[in-house]
């Protein structure tokens, strides 16, 4: 006799919560071990060995440091990635901190690759696989945090990698082109989420990179003998600033760019100053639009003080979409495991994703598990509930996973074939080829 689905399930969710100590120890191993995107090869190794003690097939070093495992049902049908994100972030005062790189899980990427896992740990148990057509694959993925953007830069110019993300580079290695559908679930502290959240929209990003020049000359003996690339940058975020009333709310529009460096000795006038920003916005033509005015604001400081600027805008992440069926089969299991009533459903958010990038070309979820507290990227942001933040979690994605792949993989084909998706790979990366730029002003 065949089981249920509710059997397959309640067998894989059994197998998940007999490795719970496992799996949350997954977590904390990656947390005192961070390391920023695309330099991930401590975690990136361990990972690869705990694929290999399951007896999961993968490949390595994908975009640098990415992992890609496969679980194969042996029968025809779509595939499925579950993922989750290897980097860390850099935040100083950080309780758990790299004390030499200031690097930090100050996002909870820690949890998601014990959370993917833990899909792995369950949908393994015995006679789960038998039950499902298609295939999952397990995607460790380098570089969602988007910073380091001097570091990366030199590796795109090195040719190590094209795009400064994670995932794009997966979409353009196509490591990508035989998956069908995505998920993959992110920690939150918000408490106004529930215990789980998802559906919503995030803003997509571009990035700049900014180097004011002027002249060196003594700065208490000879000032108006040089030219001060500082305040060509100070006037560049004022007039930066003067364009905010020119964004439309609905577009949420978000500018924050920073002084990287601000001078040589503070006895020369700066001839060098180098300045990072991002550039947000709700579509992308609302963040393109913002891009081209935060140009004429660089370009205005430099005219200012009779300096020059040199100006390269990097593709950053597009605005993420997440498919509606998916989400209906996600908030059914997510229900079943906290209660409909600690669940929300998102809005839009202004931060962003490189999992939008995904968005474009296939159905995805990204929903997030309420198991943190503190600020999202400070220093007191730190997973307090591993249960809910990994094991949770890791169930709500492998019940979805069933659910699209049994009884022949009905569901997951009427996704695949119900969803429209916004552009092809080869329109994606045309368009993320057009955001760079490269100019330089001189007055």
């Amino acid at each position: 006799m065949m089981p249920t689905i509710k059997e397959i399930k309640s067998t894989a969710l059994k197998a998940i919560d007999s490795s719970s100590s496992e799996l949350i120890g997954v977590a904390q191993h990656i947390l005192n071990n961070p390391e920023p995107g695309f330099r991930e090869e401590k975690t990136s190794r361990y990972v690869a060995g705990k694929l290999r003690e399951m007896g999961i097939s993968y490949q390595d070093g994908i975009a640098i440091t990415g992992i890609k495992g496969v679980l194969d049902t042996g029968r025809s049908g779509p595939t499925v990635a579950v993922m989750g994100e290897l980097d860390s972030l850099k935040v100083l005062g950080h309780p758990h901190a790299d004390p030499e790189t200031a690097a930090a899980h100050a996002c909870g990427h820690h949890c998601q690759v014990a959370m993917m896992l833990g899909v792995a740990t369950g949908l393994k148990a015995v006679g789960v696989l038998d039950h499902l057509s298609g295939r999952i694959v397990l995607i460790a993925v380098p570089a969602e945090e988007y910073i380091e953007v001097e570091y990366r830069d030199e590796l795109r110019r090195q040719g190590k990698i094209e795009f400064l993300g994670g995932k794009p580079e997966f979409i353009r290695l196509g490591a990508l082109d035989d998956v069908d559908m995505a998920m993959m679930t992110h920690t939150s502290a918000n408490a106004e989420e529930g215990k789980i959240a998802f559906g919503g929209t995030n803003n997509g990003i571009v990035a700049k990179r900014i180097q004011f020049l002027g002249r060196a000359s003594h700065a208490g003996g000879a000032p108006h003998a040089g030219v001060n690339a500082l305040n060509a940058a100070m006037i560049a975020l004022s007039a930066i600033h003067a364009q905010r009333e020119t964004y439309r709310d609905d577009d949420t529009v978000r500018i924050h760019p920073i002084i990287t460096q601000g001078g040589v000795a503070v006895s020369s006038v700066p001839a060098d100053v180098r300045m990072e920003t991002y550039v947000r916005g709700k579509s992308v033509e609302a963040f393109l639009s913002a891009s081209e005015k935060v140009d004429r604001a660089l370009r205005a400081g430099a005219m200012a003080v009779g300096g020059s600027v040199n100006i390269t805008t990097l593709p950053g992440y597009l605005p993420i979409q997440s498919d509606e069926t998916m989400l209906g089969i996600y908030e059914k299991n997510a229900a079943q495991l906290v209660g409909q009533e600690n669940l929300v459903r998102l809005n839009h958010r202004t931060g962003s994703t490189d999992m939008g990038d995904v968005s474009q070309l296939m159905p995805v979820i990204h929903p997030y598990v309420v198991a943190a507290e503190g600020i999202g990227h400070g220093s007191d942001y730190v997973v307090t509930d591993y249960e809910l933040g990994v094991i949770t979690g890791a169930k709500a994605m492998a019940m979805t996973v069933i659910d699209l792949l049994s009884d022949d993989a009905r569901v997951a084909q009427q996704v695949k074939s119900e969803y429209q998706a916004p552009m092809t790979k080869a329109q994606y990366l045309a368009l993320m080829r057009s955001m760079f730029k490269e100019g330089s002003y001189t007055q």
